[in-house]
């Protein structure tokens, strides 16, 4: 008996037409074509029936089921029973799970590459669903907030105070390090070019100026986005793949009332003394340098930066960092209320909190600078 795949039409007393199956049937030899059996479907008379014959059948995968089916729906197009007992019983059991379930209408529709007009729309859509999902969601955090200024916000104190400790003192080591290194590094750009004229002195105006005004609050607020930012979006992500956030709804407790709201006001309450260290620490960092390289005296080094600069300096990153505080928590928690049901979904909404997050960081800092300085302040 030869192994090679074979097919065969037999007319059977009684109107039949027999389907024989021989050989081994694999996928990488390829699968017979449908069309013979189409001409036997629409010959005179046509058959009132098929039967399969899998005597001689040495073996089989995938692709003869792939036939299998294929017959099985030409057979039903044309109101043609089909009488699987003649296949071995395996593979009569994966047809008929492979037909339990009709296939949806336009399921094998090709999905090819869409026009550019239809992408442009997609994406025009994707962002205007974004949009709205965030203002509603920025509704729903005023509600709340609205709700604890009356004293009927429902969260627990102790959740406010552990969120305040995380985005507080648990972040001060990270922050000391990055603002000591970026007033390091204002202070010795600032050496090397105004050592040029003989007004070295004015580094302490540059690093003074620079920190308390914009890299201290923004050097703060992108560090605890991608800390505190992607831990709200992965704890929230991870509370919504498990159905915790759900439950407390079932429960009747606002979610936005008891997940969100603290960790909004832990992060405004936070991020503005935070800002208030990076500040000092980066002057500390100038300092080093100034001492280091231009042999100015702390003593010196200290008077220049007290007089050159003001409060207001300070005053106006402190207003800023209130801001990103908000802008951080209102990404994270966007994100993790936003995630899907998946492992990957939990990474993805961290990773979406942390982009979002600093965009809307640097948006609003350009933002404030403008206007600061058009009021001038």
């Amino acid at each position: 008996m030869s192994d090679a795949q074979q097919l065969n039409f037999d007319r059977q007393p009684g109107g039949a037409l027999r389907i024989r199956l021989a050989g081994a049937w694999a996928l990488e030899v390829g699968i017979p074509p449908v069309e013979p059996l189409e001409r036997e479907l629409d010959g005179e008379p046509p058959p009132r029936r098929i039967e399969f014959d899998a005597a001689e059948l040495t073996g089989w995968d995938s692709g003869i089921l792939t036939f299998l089916v294929a017959v099985e729906d030409l057979c039903s197009a044309r109101g043609v029973p089909t009488d699987r007992e003649g296949l071995p019983r395996g593979l009569r059991r994966m047809v008929e799970l492979a037909t339990a379930v009709p296939e949806k209408k336009d399921a094998r529709k090709s999905e090819g590459r869409a026009s550019p007009l239809a992408r442009l729309g997609t994406a025009a859509g994707t962002v205007a669903s974004g949009g709205r999902d965030m203002v509603t969601f920025l509704g729903e955090i005023t509600a709340s907030v609205g709700r604890m200024l009356r004293g009927r916000a429902r969260f627990r104190r102790v959740d406010l105070v552990a969120f305040i400790q995380d985005c507080g003192a648990q972040a001060l080591p990270i922050v000391t390090l990055i603002s000591f290194l970026v007033g390091l590094i204002l202070a010795f750009v600032g050496a090397v070019q105004l050592e040029q004229f003989g007004a070295q002195i004015y580094v302490a105006n540059l690093v003074g100026i620079a920190m308390a005004r914009e890299m201290g609050g923004m050097m703060a607020a992108i560090i605890m986005a991608g800390r505190t930012g992607a831990a709200f979006a992965a704890q929230l992500g991870t509370m919504r793949v498990n159905q915790e956030i759900d439950a407390l709804q079932t429960m009747g407790l606002p979610s936005i009332d008891f997940l969100v709201l603290p960790r909004i006001l832990a992060l405004c309450l936070m991020l503005p003394l935070l800002t208030l260290y990076a500040d000092f620490v980066g002057i500390i960092g100038g300092g080093v340098v100034a001492a280091a390289m231009l042999d100015l005296a702390p003593r010196v080094y200290y008077d220049q930066t007290a007089s050159g600069v003001a409060l207001s300096d300070f005053a106006s990153g402190l207003v800023k960092s209130c801001v990103f505080g908000a802008l951080i928590a209102f990404s994270g928690c966007l994100r993790g209320i936003q995630c899907g049901n998946s492992a990957s979904a939990v990474g993805e909404a961290a990773t979406s909190a942390v982009v979002t997050g600093i965009v809307m960081i640097i948006v609003a800092d350009a933002t404030f600078t403008v206007i600061f300085n058009i009021i001038g302040f």
